[in-house]
């Protein structure tokens, strides 16, 4: 039962449903996520953490950047089918949309570039 409360927790906030969201695009950087919902790192790091304890996201990190995917296949099952039931009702919603149209710019610019603008904000 405590699977399913924490999946629940995860998916009970907006940002972090745009987070899963955009995650469908596969693998993104920390900064990506920042500049994408546009609060402070440390608010998207503890949004992460939730969605990490629910097994919904998977992390690496590589140098100094912080990458984030969707939980695989191997995933629990209730992560499987919370996936799985999300995308269907939230792709067609207008801010998941405009995140969508938002990411495809900010994938554009190169990560480190990102990470230093966001540090001297």
């Amino acid at each position: 039962m405590n699977d399913v409360l924490d999946i629940t927790k995860a998916l009970a906030d907006g940002s972090r449903l745009r987070i899963l969201m955009a995650l469908r695009a596969g693998e993104l950087c920390v900064c990506q996520l920042i500049e994408l919902l546009g609060l402070a790192p440390s608010t998207v790091s503890k949004h992460m953490t939730i969605l990490r304890q629910a097994h919904l996201v998977e992390a690496r990190k590589d140098g100094r950047w912080m990458y984030y995917r969707l939980a695989d296949r191997q995933a629990p099952k209730a992560v499987r089918q919370a996936l799985a039931w999300l995308q269907p009702n939230l792709a067609n919603t207008r801010e998941i949309s405009q995140d969508s149209k938002k990411l495809q710019r900010i994938l554009r610019v190169d990560r480190e570039t990102l990470c230093k603008k966001q540090n001297r904000s």
